[in-house]
Parts: structure tokens; C-alpha cells; sequence
């Protein structure tokens, strides 16, 4: 069963009665995730497209080419230079990206304890960092061109991070004990 019916079906009734909720519509759900690796200014323009390819086999589609706001003359970066790639995920693709996060990639990190509670930033979105994008089952090791770390942001309609966390336990993310 796909997690986005095993939400609908299981999760959405479980959160209401956990939660206190009289409507369903009270019940946060994933409104988005944005995955993005930033490459930094760099010679070689292979980084960078290796970045964008790695992050199309990761997310299923096609990133965009983030460029530098302004100016910073201590990294030699100009206003308008291409440091990274991004991809936003919505609906189905995000429960699905998710479900391939908490279950396959975390636990396959080296050295993981767990996601941090505290990651949450007030507001029901949590950020968790990958060390590399090799703990994707899709990204073999000859399609790297320079090992890549990447952030990613889960959007979720939550008011509170209480809300957010019981939503993202109950999709099966791997929360640190404390």
C-alpha cells in the first residue's frame, strides 16, 4: 500500500483521536518537500551537472539551477552564479520520497541515531541534513562526480511542532529518543 492511502486510511484517524481533532480537515498532512544541494562556486562545470543528475535520479524529477542572490567577494562568488540545485516535491511523489527517506535511507547511514525532535522550527517544518548522496539506492557509485551533501525540508500544515512531529512519527520517520 502506498503511504499517501495508508495516511488517508490509517494515519488521518489515528491523528484525530490522538490529537483531539473533530474534523478531518484539522489534521495536518505534507504539503511539500524541497530537496536542495548546494554545490558552491566551483571551476569545474561536471560538479554541478553531476549534482542536477544525481538529484533527478534521487527525486524522480528534473531540479532546478539555484543561483547566488548577491555578491560575496570572500568566496569569489558574483550576483547571478549557479551554486546549487533544487527540487520540490508535492502530493503523491512527496509521501513516496518520504516513505524511501524514513524507511531505506536514514537507517542506512552510517553512525545514525535517529532524527533530532528538536529539528522542528517552530512552525511544523522539520530540516534534516544527508551527509551524502550515496545512501540513495539510485545513485551509483560511477555517476558521482564529487560526493554531495544535501538538505532536506519537509513543508507540512501542521500550526505546531507537537502536531508535526506525531504526524511525521506516524508516517514511520525514525525520531531520536531523548
Amino acid at each position: 500500500m502506498l503511504l499517501y492511502e495508508r495516511y488517508k486510511k490509517e494515519i488521518v484517524p489515528k491523528l484525530m483521536q490522538e490529537l483531539g481533532y473533530t474534523n478531518v480537515m484539522q489534521v495536518p498532512k505534507i504539503e511539500k518537500v524541497v530537496i536542495n544541494m548546494g554545490v558552491g562556486k566551483h571551476d569545474d562545470p561536471k560538479v554541478l551537472e553531476g549534482a542536477m543528475k544525481n538529484l533527478a535520479q534521487i527525486s524522480g524529477q528534473k531540479p532546478v539551477v539555484t543561483r547566488a542572490k548577491k555578491a560575496i567577494s570572500d568566496f569569489k562568488i558574483k550576483k547571478g552564479d549557479p551554486i546549487g540545485c533544487m527540487v520540490t516535491l508535492r502530493g503523491i511523489r512527496a509521501y513516496e520520497f518520504l516513505n524511501k527517506l524514513f524507511r531505506v535511507v536514514l537507517p542506512g547511514i552510517r553512525d545514525f541515531k535517529g532524527v533530532d525532535p528538536d529539528a522542528f522550527d517552530g512552525r511544523g517544518n522539520l530540516s534534516i541534513g544527508i551527509p551524502d548522496q550515496m545512501a540513495f539506492p539510485e545513485v551509483s557509485y560511477d555517476d558521482v562526480v564529487r560526493p554531495q551533501g544535501m538538505d532536506v525540508v519537509i513543508v507540512t500544515t501542521a500550526k505546531t511542532d507537537r502536531e508535526a512531529y506525531h504526524l511525521l512519527k506516524a508516517l514511520g520517520c525514525p525520531f531520536r529518543e531523548n
